[in-house]
This record gives C-alpha cells, sequence and structure tokens, in this order.
C-alpha cells in the first residue's frame, strides 16, 4: 500500500497529470492538479511567511461557492506543516467563535468578501487565499517549490461533529487517516469520468470528495447551491456516472419531479450518506436514476475511513450493509463485550487506518483499543449485515416499552402522502415519554388517517401520540434533523 501525506498525494496527481480537472465548481473555472499544487505552494510559503509552523492549527471559512479556494486553502496548510479546522460559513457566530477558541486556531483563512462575525482576538490573523499566495506564486511553481513536508503521522485536520444532541467535539484526524487507501494504481470510480455532489464544506461527507478530488479517477463536480433542478441539470449536463448525495436532497429530487424533465441514465452509482436512507425513498431513487446502482453508506466523523456499504436490497430494507475493505463492525454492550447475531446492543467500528482521536481528549470513552463506539444501537443478522435500530440518544422509553424512531419513521415514508418525517420523544405526564411525529405532505393528512394506516406496520405502543405537520423538517448543515429543535418547538407549542 503506497503511504502518502495529503500534499504528497497532489504533488504526484500534479506531476504525472498536470492538466487534468481535478474539481470543477459549475459557473466557474475548473481546477487542474498542476494549478491546485502551484496555487497551494504559494499560500503554504504565504502562511509560513506570517508565523505559521508545524502543529499550528488554522480554522478555514468557506461556503459552497468556494469550493476552488477552499481546496487550495486546505492543501496549502497542510503543505505548511500545519492542521486545518474547516469551518462552514454557515455557522451561527457563537458557533464559529465556540469551534475556533476549542482548537486554538492561530488564524483563519476565509472567502473573500466574508465577513466574520463572532472571533475576537484570540485570533492572531485573517486572510484570503489571494491574499496569503500574492507575491509568493510569482516565485513558485510546482517543479521548484520545497514546501516543509509533514510527516503520515502528523495532524492534519480537525473536524467539528454537528452537535445535534450536545456540544460539538472536534475530531482529529492524521495524514495517514486521510489517505488511506489512496494513490492506488486503479483509482476511485473508474466507471465515471464526472462524480457529481452538493455535500457542504466542513462536513465529514464534503472532506470525503475533497479527497475523492486528489486521488479518484473522475473530476469531481459541485454547485455553489443546492435545488432539485439544478442538481438533476449538472448531472445530465457532465453525464455524470457517480452521483454523491444525502437523503433530504434525495427526497427533493423524487418530489421535484427531476427524472421527467432530465435525462439521469447516465448514472451507474448513486451514493446516499450522512443519515439512513429509508426504504421507501430508496425504491422510488431506482426510478429516478433507473440505471444506478443504489447504495446507502454509513460511518461517523468519528469512525472514518471505516463504513459499510449496503447496495438497496428490498429483502433487507433495514440493512446499513457489512464493514468494506478492511475495516470491521460489531454489536457489543457497553462495555465492549461482543454480542451474538440477533441480539440488540451498542454499534462499534474499526477502521484498517489510522485512528482518529477527540482533540484535546484523546481518552474519550468514545475510542476503545482501535474500535470506535457509534452511538447506534443495532444488531447483526446471520450473514454479518448490520440493522440499525436508532440513535442511543433517540431511543424513546414509553411507559415500559423502549420504541425505536427509526423503525417509526421507516414505517411512515411508506405512507404515500408523505415527503419526509421525522419522530422523537416528548413528555408524558403517565407514560413518562411518548412518540411524535413530524413530517411533511404532498396532501393533507389527518393524524387518524396516519395512525390507521402505521396499525399495520408497527405496534400499538409504537404508533404515534402526537402528529406534527410541518413544511420542510429544520436540518443542520451536514443534512440531519434537527431533533432538539423539533422538540423545542412542539413543546412551546403545547
Amino acid at each position: 500500500m503506497v503511504n502518502l501525506t495529503v500534499p504528497q498525494l497532489l504533488g504526484d496527481r500534479a506531476r504525472t497529470d498536470p492538466g487534468g480537472v481535478a474539481l470543477i465548481v459549475h459557473g466557474s473555472e475548473p481546477l487542474t492538479y498542476g494549478r491546485w499544487h502551484e496555487r497551494s505552494t504559494a499560500l503554504a510559503n504565504g502562511l509560513v511567511a506570517r508565523g505559521v509552523t508545524g502543529g499550528d492549527r488554522v480554522g478555514l471559512v468557506f461556503g459552497a461557492a468556494d469550493w476552488t479556494d477552499y481546496a487550495v486553502a486546505f492543501c496549502g496548510v497542510l503543505a505548511a506543516g500545519a492542521a486545518a479546522v474547516p469551518l462552514s460559513d454557515r455557522l451561527a457566530p457563537a458557533d464559529l467563535r465556540l469551534m475556533l477558541d476549542d482548537c486554538g486556531a492561530s488564524g483563519i483563512v476565509h472567502a473573500a468578501g466574508l465577513a466574520l462575525p463572532g472571533t475576537g482576538p484570540g485570533i492572531g490573523w485573517t486572510a484570503t487565499v489571494d491574499g496569503l499566495g500574492a507575491g509568493a506564486y510569482a516565485e513558485t511553481s510546482y517543479e521548484t517549490a520545497d514546501p516543509p513536508v509533514p510527516e503520515l503521522g502528523d495532524l492534519a485536520q480537525i473536524l467539528y461533529t454537528s452537535g445535534t444532541t450536545g456540544r460539538p467535539k472536534g475530531v482529529a484526524a492524521t495524514h495517514a487517516n486521510l489517505t488511506h487507501g489512496c494513490g492506488a494504481r486503479r483509482r476511485p470510480f473508474a466507471h465515471s469520468e464526472h462524480l457529481v455532489h452538493a455535500f457542504p464544506i466542513g462536513t465529514n461527507a464534503g472532506q470525503t470528495m475533497l479527497i475523492n478530488a486528489l486521488d479518484a479517477h473522475p473530476a469531481v463536480v459541485t454547485l455553489p447551491r443546492f435545488t432539485p433542478g439544478r442538481f438533476a441539470a449538472l448531472i445530465e449536463s457532465y453525464r455524470a456516472g457517480t452521483v454523491f448525495l444525502v437523503p433530504a436532497m434525495a427526497i427533493e429530487l423524487i418530489n421535484a419531479g427531476v427524472a421527467d424533465r432530465h435525462d439521469l441514465s447516465s448514472v451507474l452509482l448513486l451514493g446516499s450518506a450522512a443519515a439512513p436512507l429509508p426504504s421507501a425513498v430508496a425504491r422510488s431513487l431506482t426510478e429516478v436514476f433507473p440505471r444506478a446502482t443504489i447504495t446507502n453508506y454509513y460511518t461517523s466523523t468519528e469512525a472514518a475511513p471505516a463504513q459499510t456499504i449496503m447496495m438497496f436490497d428490498p429483502d433487507r430494507p433495514g440493512s446499513v450493509g457489512r464493514a468494506v475493505a478492511g475495516g470491521r463492525v460489531r454489536v457489543a454492550t457497553a462495555e465492549g463485550e461482543p454480542l451474538p447475531p440477533g441480539e440488540t446492543g451498542e454499534v462499534w467500528m474499526r477502521s484498517p487506518a489510522a485512528p482518529r482521536a477527540y482533540y484535546g481528549d484523546p481518552d474519550s470513552a468514545t475510542f476503545r483499543d482501535g474500535w470506535v463506539r457509534m452511538g447506534d444501537l443495532g444488531y447483526l443478522d446471520d450473514e454479518g449485515y448490520l440493522h440499525l435500530v436508532d440513535r442511543e440518544s433517540d431511543v424513546v422509553k414509553s411507559g415500559a416499552h423502549k420504541v425505536s424512531t427509526l423503525h417509526v419513521e421507516e414505517a411512515v415514508h411508506h405512507h404515500p402522502a408523505v415527503i419526509e418525517a421525522a419522530a422523537f420523544g416528548v413528555p408524558h405526564p403517565v407514560l413518562g415519554t411518548v412518540i411524535t411525529v413530524a413530517l411533511a405532505t404532498r396532501e393533507p393528512l389527518a393524524p387518524q388517517e396516519l395512525r390507521v394506516f402505521l396499525k399495520d406496520h408497527l405496534a400499538p405502543h409504537e404508533l404515534p401520540a402526537h402528529v406534527v405537520a410541518v413544511d420542510a423538517l429544520p436540518r443542520n448543515s451536514g443534512g440531519k434533523v434537527d431533533k432538539r429543535a423539533l422538540r423545542r418547538a412542539v413543546e412551546n407549542a403545547r
């Protein structure tokens, strides 16, 4: 296996294919490997001139329209020997400040024209990509530059979790973790000339697409703002063979009827990540993308690059697949003791790559002997397929029963009027907690009508006590439903 740091990965690609297109933000000039390396090297020299040294943390604040500059900044920070801290430009000022303070960022590289409210005296400097590269680029090229060379075990990235269940935590990854499996002779997704995605900067899925731009065969294509029509037009225009999205985007594509207006037959692989993909949604995707294999990827920011992959199988509608590429998955007790097939317990994953850790908290109970506690409950079937029961924090204890919100959501999605739905618990004076379902629908759906439909799919204690209609489910920047926001809204309305 080839072992490369991120700057070495880019340098090798720039030397062997300088004119090859790595990244395209639709409507902007494509970024070639040669140009990417040149600009990143210039930025690295600019950072060193500002006093950035090995081990420093540098915040990167960019939006979806700025993927090209972000890619340059990310590789430039790593080439300077520092660690990149990817942050979305859509963060609330208080959250931005919290993350920068938590990692002790020495400075910020940001998108041109972006105001940075919430930063303060602890941040030594702020700069744009062009500002850092000015002057240095004229004297530097990828053939002659000799920036500091980080080691495989050096800290490369701190990525903050979504914080849907509590305070966001910074997950630290080394170069060895980020580039695990990269540099092989056969490049990933070789069936495609273009890979289209709409993952945001500052998410684990977005970072995976950045590494794909460095290592995979196809050019990685994205767009400044996702809408179903724009995304479908992008796929059609580039005849993309590979597409990645989150379930919320899949639901929007289906509901917008994009297959009636766009030729999506070029897609051979459609991958869904970041949240469970309901089987009803997966089944509808097979109609929108008639030649595509619909695939669900299950991992976490903490566990990456370990993952399970599941090609949609109607006979296993609730499974997220089996571990791949040398990774492992097990279901165990809270103490880490493995459980037999069919028995529900905590889901743990193990990566063949160098493990990740929480920045500033390397001894967290989430990480144990190379295994990562996923925060989910599930079970393995006799063939090793993983089935999720629920997020540990989302299980609803109603009376004497424990109710899986994932199971309830899966059942609700089968109603033809439902576009999207989320189940969660709210307080009850007798049962302690009862199930509430928030849903967006194509047409009016009375709560009692939904309950009658669900009687064939759910046990009596799983039926929702409350049904709330919403225009759309609240989601965080990574596309995950914000159940805390839903719970507060319902409780405040009662």
